[in-house]
């Protein structure tokens, strides 16, 4: 790989076409493809939510990254990697799977539009498990990329517990805050159910306050470099984000528009 080439791992909420359109979702679908044709490796992940069609997008299971159990609220929950292909763009995109957490057909919110309560586990099991799944790749990603609120947890839990291991070493994240900061509260004991080896009480404190504004502030303590990715952005997450010290992208909409964005993402992961 040449100098200015870097492999960059895209943790997503959405994808299209796995997920419905949004804004999300098609930067979740289009990044990686600009990316990658801008003489970049990448890897994708997403949770495999339920109303993914695993036969008409042709997912399968990867037998050798599958397998390992994530411990969450002393349980173990098996971890299941699916993987299917986007032929027309060149792109695998791994697939995160638990028959507890992803089996439902229903995001984040269930057909009544109560809010699950046990998102905050399914954050956690999303992230350690990119993480752990990454590790078994032995691909050492030089950009984390993060992207929707079900990703949050992944910069702490980097920084944290995996900042000496091999694969991480000279990992960099960047998050991108969008408008999909939940404002339902989650689960009361989310500062402890956060809790693993290499992560203190006093390291998940900000998540006594169990709300989607509290869990971005802390996404973005663990990051280096955040992009405002959309407009209504909440005004306490942007004003806590300019108190650090970390370079940030400010939202231009025309560059989405015109995809300009494509090199805008890419100069800032080399400034990184």
């Amino acid at each position: 790989m040449g100098k200015s080439a870097k492999r960059i791992l895209f943790v997503n909420s959405e994808i299209y076409p796995y997920l419905p359109e949004s804004h999300i979702a098609n930067i979740g679908r289009y990044l990686p493809q600009g990316i990658q044709e801008r003489k970049n490796e990448i890897r994708s992940f997403m949770p495999k939510f339920g109303s993914i069609n695993e036969r008409k997008n042709q997912l399968h299971e990867v037998i050798r990254l599958s397998g390992m159990n994530i411990v969450i609220n002393e349980l173990d929950r098996p971890l299941i990697i699916k993987v299917a292909s986007i032929s027309a763009a060149r792109l695998q995109v791994y697939f995160i799977d638990n028959e507890d957490y992803f089996k439902r057909k229903e995001t984040f919110f269930d057909k009544n539009g109560v809010f699950f309560a046990d998102n905050a586990e399914r954050a956690i099991f999303f992230c350690r498990s990119v993480l752990e799944t990454v590790k078994k790749l032995r691909w050492a990603p030089d950009i984390i990329h993060c992207h929707g609120w079900i990703s949050h947890l992944l910069p702490m839990y980097l920084k944290k517990i995996y900042k000496d291991d091999p694969i991480f070493t000279n990992s960099k994240v960047v998050l991108s805050v969008y408008d999909d900061t939940p404002e339902k509260v989650f689960n009361k004991d989310f500062n402890k159910l956060a809790l693993v080896n290499g992560i203190s009480e006093k390291d998940t404190e900000i998540l006594k306050e169990a709300t989607g504004i509290s869990l971005a502030k802390l996404a973005t303590e663990y990051s280096d470099g955040i992009i405002f990715a959309a407009n209504n952005i909440d005004k306490e997450i942007i004003d806590h984000s300019k108190t650090l010290d970390i370079p940030i992208l400010e939202f231009n909409e025309t560059s989405i528009k015109d995809e300009t964005y494509l090199d805008d993402y890419n100069k800032f992961y080399n400034e990184i």
